[in-house]
């Protein structure tokens, strides 16, 4: 088979010229501005991969002590226009909730389940016949993640990993559904060794008895190269050696970009900076047409004390940035142009999973499907309804106390300086007159003046964010 007719999503002819002759651009491009010589370009016609499809994509855990019913979670990933999911198992429940909505979905084999399939092909062509078969095609599974992380959190699994995705595969492949389904595993970056500069990272070389077979097979089924990306962590483990901004994505100066040494490529972010650190690691290796796919990266929007950097704005301004970055196609300075799709971590905030503060805030919502907090995307395409200050509102709770919804009001017309002179017998937003709805009102108003700030919608528990309008036409 040519490597043209094997390449990830079977482009045609047209759209691998057009991959081919942008990708020549920006070589050349790199060649003038850097002056590399042309030999050192690394120049591989089998990494051409337009990726025009390149998605954001979310994970959704389920540690919440209220977790919302799967077709609530659907709802909400409708009215978010989020169009790829990954699930860290696969619940029989979400799987029907996602059936016949086109939602191309990522499943996985808990790390609990590894062992009994990598040592058994019966078993692994059960766990796909249940989970797979008994689904697909109503529900769009495209994706199935065998184990998590797997190296580093379940070492004594790590001689049986490849097997268990051989043994998918095989099952796959019996059910005429190899085509359709790509098998890999989430790695943690911290397999990478020596990560900057970027051309000289290699794998943990005490793993490469797994990775190497790993590769092999991912090269072999047209699968892509699992990585959980998480700058936050790096900022942090860093002493302060990597700058908040850089690990934000935030607009560096031309002389605060990290140019690594070798190849003269200039890094503004460390996502991009992990990624081609990936990339040399997997060349050290010889292996240089295997696309990477970001399963994981986020940054926590609340944490503890020693977690001063784990802001609302900080997560905002880096969800926000990162999805940008994918959807604009920047690619990597590597390989321009080559978008990294992603999966942001996560939909929910999490609040029963154990450890510091910042591990139950990773979400960009709450139980409630409310907004965490109102993401800075506006240019960057559909994806995510809560990318426009246009589409969250704040309203008084159903049910909320009158006497705690009159108070607010006060305050929200009287210290927190809202207009409220429409709500005024005879005025446009009078009727109805009730005290929830001249309340909705009030908030909302307060809400739109501090810039929809989630923390402008509380009024001490009796206000929430919406995406429901509660304007009234005549308003």
């Amino acid at each position: 088979m040519s490597k043209l007719s094997s390449l990830p999503g079977r482009l045609s002819y047209m759209q691998f010229a057009f991959c081919f002759l942008h990708r020549l651009l920006n070589a050349y491009m790199i060649h003038i501005l850097y002056n590399i010589p042309e030999e050192r370009l690394c120049f591989d016609v089998s990494l051409f991969i337009c990726l025009a499809d390149a998605f954001i994509g979310v994970n959704i855990g389920t540690d919440l002590s209220d977790m919302p019913h799967p077709t609530q979670v659907v709802a909400l990933l409708k009215s978010q226009q989020i169009k790829h999911v990954r699930l860290y198992n696969a619940d029989r429940g979400m799987l029907l909730a996602l059936a016949n909505t086109g939602i191309k979905v990522a499943i996985s084999v808990p790390n609990e389940q590894l062992l009994g399939i990598g040592q058994s092909n019966a078993t692994a062509a059960n766990w796909v016949s249940q989970n797979v078969v008994a689904h697909y095609p109503s529900t769009n599974i495209t994706t199935i993640c065998v184990g998590s992380e797997v190296l580093t959190s379940l070492p004594n699994a790590a001689p049986i990993l490849v097997n268990a995705l051989r043994f998918i595969h095989s099952a796959l492949v019996a059910s005429n559904l190899d085509r359709q389904i790509k098998v890999s595993t989430p790695l943690p970056s911290s397999i990478i060794l020596d990560p900057f500069p970027p051309s000289q990272a290699f794998f943990n070389h005490s793993l490469n008895r797994v990775l190497v077979p790993m590769l092999s097979f991912l090269q072999s089924t047209g699968s892509s190269f699992m990585l959980n990306v998480y700058p936050y962590y790096d900022y942090m483990q860093s002493n302060g050696v990597i700058p908040l901004d850089y690990a934000l994505f935030k607009p560096l100066p031309a002389n605060r970009e990290v140019v690594d040494a070798n190849t003269l490529l200039h890094y503004t972010n460390v996502f991009d900076a992990v990624i081609d650190a990936a990339y040399f690691a997997m060349a050290s290796l010889n292996f240089t047409n295997i696309p990477v796919l970001v399963t994981e990266s986020g940054w926590p929007s609340k944490g503890d004390s020693k977690e001063p950097d784990a802001t609302l704005e900080n997560a905002n301004t880096y969800n926000s940035n990162l999805i940008r970055h994918v959807l604009n196609h920047t690619g990597t300075p590597k390989h321009p142009g080559i978008a990294v799709s992603t999966y942001i971590y996560e939909l929910y905030n999490e609040d029963t999973r154990p450890g510091p503060l910042s591990e139950k805030n990773w979400g960009l919502f709450d139980a409630n499907g409310a907004p965490i907090y109102v993401l800075h995307i506006t240019d960057a395409g559909s994806v995510l309804a809560n990318d426009t200050t246009n589409q969250t509102y704040c309203a008084a709770k159903d049910g909320a106390d009158v006497k705690l919804l009159q108070a607010a009001l006060d305050w929200a017309c009287g210290p927190g300086k809202v207009d409220c002179s429409q709500l005024a017998q005879g005025q446009p937003c009078y009727e109805p007159d009730t005290v929830a709805e001249h309340a909705t009102y009030a908030f909302d108003a307060y809400y739109k003046m501090n810039g929809k700030d989630p923390e402008a919608c509380d009024f001490k528990g009796v206000a929430a964010i919406t995406t429901s309008n509660p304007s009234k036409p005549n308003s």
